[in-house]
């Protein structure tokens, strides 16, 4: 089995939100997220819930409950639109569920690079 390739959503403005999101955690915190990314890349999606529309949550139980929410565009290329923690799901879900049309949109339209 060949690992799951994962890619960065990329905004209109060239800014990768999971990114900025990844780069605000301490050390110890992002390399909860690493791991979980690794798993991820692996096809373990033992963690992973569907929050409808075609996203994916992958729940790190780990300090205040991080979240990475996904999406898949084919069956081996997963799109990281952000993250956040439990106490913010809904706001974080509504967040990637814009990225995620934006993403499709763009994508479509044949317009620039939406992933990286």
């Amino acid at each position: 089995m060949q690992p799951m390739q994962v890619f960065e959503y990329v905004d209109p403005a060239g800014r990768k939100p999971f990114r900025l999101w990844f780069d605000s955690l301490d050390r110890v915190s992002a390399m909860k997220v690493e791991t979980a990314l690794r798993r991820l890349e692996l096809d373990n999606v033992s963690n992973m819930k569907s929050v409808g529309g075609g996203l994916y949550e992958y729940r790190i139980d780990f300090g205040p409950g991080y979240r990475v929410y996904m999406a898949y565009d084919g069956r081996q290329i997963v799109i990281l639109l952000g993250g956040g923690t439990k106490q913010r799901q809904d706001r974080d879900i509504a967040i990637a569920r814009e990225r995620w049309g934006d993403y499709q949109r763009r994508k479509g339209s044949g317009g620039p690079k939406t992933w990286h």
